[in-house]
């Protein structure tokens, strides 16, 4: 499970340095794709597999599915580690998200998120106000 706030700093050529709490959970591989609210999702090889099965199941007929899908995994590069847990981010993917130099990559879960510091912060400021007043119907069982 991927959890934490990271505060890495994209290099010259583009790379980040994994959090060591995630390298070797993506050591074996890992997908970067686009993520909603302009962050770049980073899935195992394995989740990112489990996630393109459901993905499937959605049927072709719906637009709202197929523009998803492809723009999803029009955007999606699959990435080694190197031997110091570092990852090229693709400069598609470093536009669609503006990230500058400084990054916050943030654990969700079963995926991790990597964000433009100032957006994230941006980001949670104006989320937090709402964490409080999020009731059982936005996250059912958890309450």
């Amino acid at each position: 499970m991927f959890l934490g706030t990271h505060t890495p700093r994209l290099d010259e050529k583009g790379r980040l340095i994994l959090p060591a709490k995630f390298r070797e959970e993506l050591a074996e591989g890992l997908v970067l794709t686009r993520g909603q609210e302009r962050c770049i999702y980073i899935f195992s090889q394995r989740e990112f597999e489990r996630v393109h099965d459901e993905m499937r199941k959605a049927p072709i007929s719906s637009r709202q599915a197929r523009d998803y899908i492809r723009v999803f995994l029009s955007g999606a590069s699959d990435e080694v580690p190197d031997k110091q847990g570092r990852v090229t981010i693709p400069p598609a993917l470093r536009a669609y998200a503006g990230l500058d130099r400084e990054l916050a990559v943030i654990g969700a879960g079963t995926r991790a998120e990597i964000w433009d510091a100032q957006a994230w912060s941006e980001y949670l400021t104006e989320k937090e106000a709402a964490f409080s007043d999020t009731d059982e119907d936005a996250i059912p069982g958890i309450f």
